[in-house]
């Protein structure tokens, strides 16, 4: 039903979907742009048009009160921005433990302007020897979707060049706000 739902609200207010699933069980999933509130929303219904099962990593002030059950039920998972915890650790083993399992990440970290994205969904990859792939909320062409997968090298920089090539032409809805993709060295 949820599925349903779904798939005509996104129709009914304008967007489509280009979804290409990967055939793996597991793998990171990048959501970028990330320039507004709506993006969360939008994922989210983009997630429950698919029959599997997303979790995905937010700040953990967004898991406060009755927020933590509906978020954690969702398939968040609050991240502690301000402390540095193993995370990466953390999720890698999750992957390790799970048959299937699709986390998704944006990058950014922010709804704002950054020099440079966050490097934790690379590394998690790495840790937990599984493909990213590129999803996108594009508002200029009211696309969402998921595309091309990338199996990590180790070398950053290369995958990074690849990862920017994808998304340069994809637009947030505050473009202005659409930080660089690169990594900090």
């Amino acid at each position: 039903m949820l599925k349903i739902f779904a798939k005509s609200f996104l129709k009914l207010i304008g967007w489509q979907l280009e979804i290409t699933l990967p055939e793996e069980k597991k793998f990171i999933l990048i959501g970028a742009p990330h320039t507004s509130n709506w993006d969360f929303p939008l994922a989210l219904l983009v997630f429950w048009t698919l029959d599997l099962k997303i979790n995905w990593v937010a700040k953990a002030q967004m898991f406060r009160g009755p927020l933590h059950y509906l978020f954690t039920a969702l398939g968040g998972i609050p991240v502690d921005r301000s402390k540095s915890h193993g995370f990466i650790n953390q999720i890698a083993e999750r992957f390790t433990n799970e048959k299937e399992m699709v986390l998704s990440i944006a990058p950014e970290g922010t709804r704002s302007k950054t020099q440079y994205w966050k490097s934790g969904f690379y590394h998690i990859a790495i840790a937990a020897d599984v493909p990213i792939c590129l999803g996108y909320i594009d508002y200029q062409h009211r696309k969402l979707g998921f595309a091309q997968l990338i199996y990590p090298s180790g070398d950053i920089e290369k995958d990074m060049l690849i990862i920017a090539n994808f998304y340069k032409n994809i637009k947030g809805k505050r473009p202005q706000n659409q930080s660089d993709i690169k990594i900090k060295s």
